[in-house]
């Protein structure tokens, strides 16, 4: 498969500032020297705890936050090289799903305006069209015609990530990126936004990048896994094989926090795991680590590991992981 989305040294630096004259006083690096690559068709899952820079790294792929660094190419055309006008032409093939459906849907706009919206802005098809449109993406992803007459607030939660997700498909884009798009909704809901992505994805051949904190959710979604921690990738793996054989520490970790199923379900593989997190206590004091960012917390550490930053290099075929003891914590059964 070709790559649709290449990201190449993805940085994004925020300037941390403090006292009465709010001068500087350091740097927050959001996301660091980040390469990823998103195939036409592929669904990639970034994962990582809240604060590892996920969405920091999504919203500068689609270029709605400008990057400190890096290149980042959309069908073999560099998205910061074009200025606002062709830009704005582009914006149309790729798309995004915000966190918060209450946040990102204007509650003074009937749901109709809300879904026709980037059809007018990119000037697809006349009134009529439109009309059509919108009761057709309304229909896609499970939402009566009569809803386009209505306001946000006379919808559940599940049904306005619904109407967000009609929103972003109205211009037909080729990548979508869901940024943790049932975070904000009950957990009775989650599967059905989490299915409905699948669904649209597999029907329409969109790439698709999906956000998420919870390692659980992918597992059955995405074809690739790219975890993050402190705006670094440090395991990038197909699915199937990240959850059969983490090689990176923290991967462990987050694989370990995910809750358990006691009784005759536990000799299921399917919901069987590792155990508890193997996290905490490593040989590398927080004061003293310069090299790797997981060395605090990592319970493998060595004296290397506070001194060097690991790269992400492949350990096994299509398994990459940022880790100078790879597979250790696995292989020793933690």
């Amino acid at each position: 498969m070709s790559a649709l989305l290449e990201i190449r040294g993805l940085s994004k630096h925020f300037p941390v500032r403090g006292g009465l004259l709010r001068r500087r006083r350091g740097t927050l690096r959001a996301v660091d020297a980040v390469d990823l690559d998103v195939a036409r068709g592929e669904c990639v899952a970034v994962v990582g705890e809240s604060g590892s820079g996920k969405t920091t790294l999504g919203r500068c792929a689609l270029r709605l936050i400008e990057p400190t660094a890096g290149r980042v190419r959309f069908a073999g055309r560099d998205l910061l090289a074009l200025g606002g006008g062709e830009l704005r032409r582009w914006r149309r093939h790729f798309q995004m799903v915000f966190q918060d459906p209450d946040g990102s849907l204007d509650p003074r706009r009937r749901v109709g305006q809300t879904v026709a919206e980037p059809l007018q802005v990119h000037r697809l098809g006349n009134a009529a069209e439109r009309r059509r449109r919108v009761e057709e993406l309304l229909h896609t992803v499970g939402l009566p015609a009569d809803a386009a007459g209505r306001y946000p607030h006379e919808f559940s939660g599940g049904q306005r990530q619904r109407i967000g997700i009609a929103r972003a498909l109205a211009s037909e884009p080729e990548l979508l990126v869901a940024d943790e798009p049932v975070s904000a909704l009950d957990v009775s809901v989650r599967a059905q936004i989490v299915n409905l992505l699948a669904e649209l994805q597999q029907r329409l051949g969109l790439s698709l990048v999906f956000i998420a904190h919870d390692l659980a959710l992918v597992e059955h979604l995405a074809d690739r896994v790219a975890v993050m921690y402190r705006g670094r990738l440090v395991e990038v793996a197909p699915a199937a094989d990240l959850f059969a054989r983490p090689q990176h520490p923290y991967t462990v970790s987050l694989l370990n926090a995910i809750p358990r199923i006691e009784g005759p379900a536990a000799n299921d593989p399917a919901v069987a795991r590792r155990g508890p997190a193997a996290v905490g206590g490593g040989a590398i004091p927080a004061a003293l680590a310069g090299g790797c960012p997981f060395a605090p917390r990592c319970p493998i550490a060595r004296r290397r590991c506070g001194e060097e930053g690991p790269a992400l290099e492949e350990v096994r075929s299509g398994h990459l992981a940022a880790c100078f003891f790879a597979g250790e914590l696995e292989q020793n059964g933690a």
